[in-house]
């Protein structure tokens, strides 16, 4: 999820907050009873409990989005965003050879906007889909978010169906008459011809943190504080636990995160690729392995102590792509990271600006195109904080069958757009 333009600051010590500012709220009780029954919990187990325990977590009852929110999204800040990724999944359905059918996959959509925006696109490019069957396929286990998403994106008069047993929770049709599909779980999306987004998704997921020691790498835990009862701390495991599986022998951080689940959605993007085709486009903030201790939290816009008050802020920890890339296990070819900044003036984003702001009339509306495209752009805020990643099946770089040109011997693969320069073919 979005936290504008603050730089990673080192929030490994925690606590040192006046007690009026560490409020005992409902998820720290949570907490200290789980702790004190079954010992010290990882930083995974933390974020899990704070994020999306279905009693208390802090996505699962809050609109945490927009102005009002703890963070604002890219798509929330500008329409030309999710117009340039709309544009994105086109070239690539174009490129490889224009499928008859394909299904849009977001992993948490957020308030629904950006997949809104790139609804909008494939409705004025109809003629160039036209005889391509589209369905869209919404991953989100807030239920809440889920209900704000149908907002945005549904016809009001075809009412929604729901089902609370079935994988598919909910289903409506777009106001351009593509149907909508909800789910919990990315394996209950049927696995045909898709095109994957993942938008500020993946720096959500639960981190294990290690930190090197004289021993070894030792998991960071998370205690109740033996000077105060009600504040919790960070602690070391005494000798090794599992998650160390996922950290590799030649690193030389002496700090680490690793995401399992991150490795986990992966895989299964990966096979789904290899298996049917399409491709997985991933933003988010993050690094190429070189990053140590990111996990920070996030309240009214702000930096906010993780350990203080559990359940009132956003988590988040910066994505590790180079893991990503090795989850891929070669199953796929990765592209990226490229930041955000060279991403979308690969995609034309200069151009497009040009048009909306000669289209516009109203100084108040092109004071806000400009700062919107500042906020995506400036390298100080979203422009190299955020990186753009993409799977993609191994022909589609190799060229495939599809993409022989019958005067050459060789196929030709056309370059990806946004990680070169934007070409239509």
């Amino acid at each position: 999820m979005g936290r504008g333009c603050l730089r990673s600051g080192k929030y490994f010590s925690s606590g040192n907050e006046p007690a009026e500012n560490n409020p005992v709220t409902p998820m720290l009780r949570h907490l200290i009873y789980k702790i004190k029954s079954t010992g010290p919990i990882t930083v995974a187990e933390y974020m899990k409990e704070v994020l999306t325990n279905p009693a208390k977590g802090y996505y699962v009852h809050r609109d945490m989005l927009g102005e009002k929110g703890d963070f604002i999204t890219s798509p929330e800040i500008s329409q030309i965003f999710g117009e340039l990724l709309g544009i994105w999944f086109i070239s690539e359905w174009m490129a490889t050879g224009k499928s008859t059918a394909f299904q849009l996959v977001e992993l948490g959509p957020g308030r629904g906007t950006l997949v809104g925006d790139i609804l909008r696109v494939f409705s004025q490019l109809g003629s160039v889909l036209k005889n391509c069957d589209i369905s869209v396929h919404l991953v989100e286990v807030s239920q809440k978010l889920s209900e704000v998403q149908a907002l945005t994106l549904t016809e009001e008069k075809i009412p929604l169906e729901r089902n609370a047993e079935s994988p598919v929770y909910m289903k409506g049709v777009a106001k351009s008459g593509i149907p909508i599909s909800w789910y919990r779980d990315l394996h209950d999306v049927p696995k045909g011809h898709s095109f994957y987004l993942a938008h500020e998704f993946f720096d959500v997921l639960p981190v294990h943190k290690f930190q090197k020691t004289p021993q070894g790498w030792r998991e960071v835990f998370i205690d109740i504080d033996p000077q105060v009862s009600d504040k919790l701390r960070f602690v070391l495991a005494p000798s090794a636990t599992p998650a160390e599986v996922f950290i590799q022998h030649d690193d030389t951080r002496d700090h680490i995160e690793v995401c399992p689940d991150a490795g986990v959605i992966i895989e299964e993007l990966s096979r789904r690729i290899a298996l049917t085709g399409g491709a997985a486009l991933v933003a988010d903030y993050g690094h190429d392995g070189t990053k140590t201790d990111t996990f920070r939290g996030f309240c009214g816009h702000k930096l906010h102590d993780v350990l203080i008050a559990p359940g009132t802020a956003d988590l988040t920890a910066d994505v590790d792509f180079s893991f990503l890339r090795r989850m891929a296990q070669g199953k796929v070819a990765s592209l990226g990271p490229i930041t955000q900044h060279m991403f979308l003036k690969n995609m034309g984003i200069d151009v497009r600006l040009k048009v909306l702001l000669d289209k516009s009339n109203e100084s108040s509306v092109k004071q806000q195109l400009l700062q919107g495209y500042d906020m995506l752009m400036n390298p100080k805020k979203m422009g190299e904080r955020f990186n753009f990643f993409a799977l993609l099946p191994h022909q589609r770089l190799q060229g495939g069958r599809d993409q022989m040109n019958a005067r050459q011997s060789k196929p030709f693969a056309s370059p990806v757009a946004g990680f070169s320069e934007l070409a239509w073919q």
